[in-house]
């Protein structure tokens, strides 16, 4: 099997394993030997380009930038989740999958150029100061938010632990606060439980280091706190789960199943091919799981839908995935960053591939959308993607699906058809039948809303 350093199942997301593996056969054939000679007069020619373009451009240019500019242009042109990533951002990527980091303890969102508190964090700095969701952060030490990304606020929100941050803030029927916060160890909770009646509901919002652990606490929390007796299954929400670790998805996929296969991964060398199976011991013994999904529930999110759907473990309900059925490799380079490469295409239990089709609901329903968020709800999947990879099995492609999800419970059609499905009330499960629009009815994010997805400081 080939080592690697990191491998990826979502958006941005990875099983991490070490080394990393070289190629040692030999050219033997002509055709071989004259193709690698054509690359070689191709490298040739680069190098000839970039000469010229250092010593002769109008201006000095910053070599390398020109350099990390053509290695992005050749990246980029292979699919769009292989990437190069600099030395900062590889980082930011090591932050995001380990789930932790020194900050403030705020989802953040950007609106219009305008940065608000999408929730704080609880027992972090920012909600025992009385940070509050709504918030609009205007000033960072000083300095105007307006005209920052919502990552470059991020960045100078997060920082080294115990140092202080002061941010100037506007509060609705409020004279400008402000508030000096010391930056702690944040660990973003990647797993939210809640008590719905008879039914635990668990929010799965990232596949982090975080994930499983998270998911297995938050089992025994509402096994304990509902009863054994009295549950009647659980809700396991993947909407807007834009992915993660390939592990955490195995793990979460095997905390449900006794056995079977869970995923396979196809690489370009049959000897790469990897299948993960589970393991015996269902941590909820067995009772009715259902699983909600969106149009940006994608990969890692996939694989659990699609083992969970394939086993006949879940009832799979909300509207068709996004389809990244893909899986990233990332390769260290010393100092310098790192590569995020596409190494293999992943398959459900029954071989299906998901890459630019998606997961299809048992259960499809479709969530209404706010008439004035109607015109920025996009309904792009992998396969609206430019340079997307095709599906490996020659069958036809789909379209994603809206990502919407309201904020107020009473109006999320999907958590509602699912909670009346383990409670066994007909009357509403009736509405939604497979692949026909329910007729009755967590905040937007991904592309599903007029602001960038919360992002965490």
């Amino acid at each position: 099997m080939r080592k690697v350093s990191l491998v990826l199942a979502g958006a941005i997301a990875g099983a991490g394993l070490t080394g990393l593996a070289t190629q040692t056969g030999l050219l033997s054939s002509t055709s071989a030997v004259a193709a690698s000679a054509e690359v070689y007069r191709s490298l040739n020619l680069f190098g000839d380009i970039f000469e010229k373009i250092r010593t002769d451009y109008v201006e000095k240019p910053d070599e390398q930038k020109l350099i990390e500019a053509a290695i992005n242009g050749m990246v980029s042109s292979l699919d769009p989740h292989s990437a190069f990533l600099d030395a900062k951002s590889f980082r930011d990527m090591d932050i995001d999958m380990r789930g932790q980091f020194g900050g403030l303890g705020i989802e953040v969102t950007m609106e219009d150029g305008v940065l608000k508190v999408a929730k704080p964090i609880r027992d972090t700095p920012a909600a025992k100061a009385g940070i509050l969701a709504g918030d609009i952060i205007r000033q960072i030490d000083g300095d105007e938010v307006k005209g920052l990304s919502l990552n470059q606020a991020v960045e100078k929100m997060r920082g080294i632990i115990n140092t202080q941050v002061k941010l100037k803030i506007e509060r609705a029927k409020s004279e400008p606060l402000e508030f000096t916060l010391t930056r702690s160890n944040i660990v973003v909770p990647a797993v939210e439980e809640r008590a719905e009646g008879d039914v635990g509901y668990i929010r799965i919002g990232t596949f982090s280091e975080q994930t499983y652990e998270g998911l297995r606490k938050g089992i025994e929390k509402l096994n304990a706190e509902i009863g054994a007796d009295k549950l009647k299954g659980y809700i396991i929400d993947l909407r807007n789960n834009r992915g993660g670790r390939l592990d955490q998805s195995v793990l979460v996929s095997d905390a449900f199943l006794e056995r079977g296969k869970i995923v396979s991964t196809r690489g370009r060398n049959a000897e790469e091919t990897q299948v993960f199976n589970a393991k015996s011991g269902d941590l909820t013994k067995g009772k009715p799981v259902v699983v909600l999904i969106n149009g940006s529930s994608a990969s890692a999110a996939e694989i659990v839908a699609g083992a969970l759907q394939d086993h006949k473990r879940a009832t799979v309900m909300g509207s068709r995935s996004f389809g990244k059925g893909s899986v990233q490799t990332v390769i260290r380079l010393g100092d310098q960053g790192g590569l995020r490469l596409t190494t293999a295409r992943y398959y459900t239990p029954s071989g299906n591939s998901i890459q630019a089709k998606g997961i299809t609901p048992d259960i499809e329903i479709i969530q209404d959308v706010p008439a004035e968020l109607k015109d920025k709800v996009e309904n792009k999947g992998e396969a609206s993607l430019k340079g997307h990879l095709r599906s490996g099995d020659g069958k036809e492609e789909q379209s994603g699906s809206a990502s919407y999800v309201p904020a107020d419970a009473s109006k999320d059609t999907q958590l509602i058809a699912a909670l009346n499905l383990l409670r066994g009330v007909k009357k509403d499960t009736a509405a939604a039948a497979p692949n026909a629009p329910a007729q009755t009815p967590e905040a937007p994010k991904a592309d599903a809303a007029p602001s960038e997805a919360p992002k965490p400081n």
